[in-house]
């Protein structure tokens, strides 16, 4: 009989690895067309200072308007001959900053409220549960326009206000997955083999929730986009000399009779990107829960 057990120290089971290539070989086209316009996504906001072909501020008022296809402004310029390509590969670096910073932010805040509130019960349980209806209950938006129209703006200050965006799901999440996975067999086991509560949470009870965390980080996480892009639209998220992608949706539509490819750039990258995580969580989630398998 063929041992089909992987030598000890690969660091790789077979389950795992069957895993791995499931998920290759089972993703269907247009998952592998999101995955490639993220990872040229990440890329792009990586290797922004390579790809920029101008100066973000860089004027040229012999360029003015510049329609898509002008040879060394192939996607246009503004009002002012600035190069819109240019700008957007830097728009996309901070856009995905900002996002990325913020669901990681919301992602551990929401799901360590979430353990505490299963470890404890009693007050602790009703104290965090009784945060995150009111989060629920709050217009994040408008908090999110009283907070920056009085402290003023500052990328901190964004990434920070945005973390706060749906924490409340990860907290539900996290302590009623932990909850169910507390009254199951192998958490029991492992407290009573003496492991501290940390211990049973981050290396039990955690990598068998994570499927559903990792699927609630793809849905929060072109929110957020949409979010930053709606403050930036209202003079309110990243401010000039620097720009994003709601920055430049919102100075675009001044021009959008004119110069329409200022606002559609920024709008497709928007739009692609936002659908491309929302297919890919969707997808993720499909594949990595057991209870649908």
């Amino acid at each position: 009989m063929t041992d089909t057990t992987l030598p000890e120290g690969t660091g790789t089971s077979p389950v795992k690895a069957g895993m791995v290539r499931r998920l290759r070989t089972s993703m269907p086209l247009v998952i592998w067309c999101a995955v490639g316009w993220l990872a040229a996504m990440v890329l792009t906001a990586i290797f922004a200072d390579l790809l920029r072909p101008h100066e973000i501020t860089a004027m040229s008022l012999t360029q003015r308007m510049a329609p898509m296809g002008t040879p060394g402004y192939w996607l246009g310029t503004d009002d002012l001959g600035r190069d819109v390509l240019s700008r957007l590969i830097q728009s996309i670096r901070v856009s995905l900053v900002i996002a990325f910073g913020a669901t990681i932010i919301s992602a551990v805040f929401g799901t360590t409220l979430g353990f505490l509130a299963a470890q404890f019960r009693g007050w602790v349980e009703n104290l965090v549960m009784a945060l995150a209806d009111f989060q629920a209950a709050l217009p994040f938006m408008i908090m999110s326009l009283a907070v920056l129209a009085f402290f003023g703006t500052s990328m901190v200050l964004l990434v920070g206000l945005m973390g706060f965006y749906g924490w409340e799901r990860y907290a539900r999440i996290a302590r009623g997955l932990a909850i169910s996975a507390s009254a199951q067999g192998y958490a029991g086991a492992v407290v009573q083999l003496g492991a501290k509560p940390s211990r049973v949470y981050l290396r039990h009870i955690l990598p068998n929730v994570a499927s559903t965390l990792i699927v609630s980080m793809t849905l929060t996480f072109p929110e957020i986009i949409l979010m930053e892009s709606g403050l930036s639209f209202l003079g309110l998220g990243v401010q000039p000399p620097q720009t994003s992608l709601g920055n430049m949706v919102g100075f675009g539509r001044e021009y959008l009779t004119r110069a329409p490819w200022i606002m559609l750039a920024p709008s497709v990258v928007i739009v692609l990107t936002t659908l491309s995580i929302s297919l890919l969580g969707d997808w993720l989630r499909d594949r990595l829960d057991p209870t649908i398998r």
